[in-house]
């Protein structure tokens, strides 16, 4: 079965670090993009950083540009998202997700963590 499960969600202050991890499986990883997503309550869904398969290239929100920093590890099927300097309006549910570009096939999503920043 395929699995992406986020975790290392939490409270934290203003100003504070959080590290979530995705633990992806069932599907060849070295082939999939990775994105993190978020939903705040009553907001759309926003795109907040992805990391390629390919050159590990990175993409960021500019919300989060130069606060969160996202890397994967091939050798353990990970990626993970280094939030530094997070704010109130970072809170939300946080999942991550796999695209495969340039070959038809299915986008795979986890369950998410939450993330609540208190001010």
């Amino acid at each position: 079965d395929v699995q992406l499960q986020a975790s290392g969600g939490g409270l934290v202050q203003a100003g504070g670090s959080l590290r979530l991890s995705c633990a992806a499986s069932g599907f060849i990883f070295d082939d999939y993009s990775i994105g993190w997503f978020r939903q705040a309550p009553g907001k759309e869904r926003e795109g907040v950083s992805c990391i390629s398969n390919s050159d590990s290239s990175t993409y960021y929100a500019d919300s989060v540009k130069g606060r969160f920093t996202i890397s994967r590890d091939n050798d353990t099927n990970t990626v993970n998202l280094q939030m530094n300097s997070l704010k109130p309006e970072d809170t939300a549910v946080y999942y991550c997700a796999a695209r495969r570009f340039g070959v038809p096939s299915p986008d795979y999503r986890g369950q998410g963590t939450l993330v609540t920043v208190s001010s």
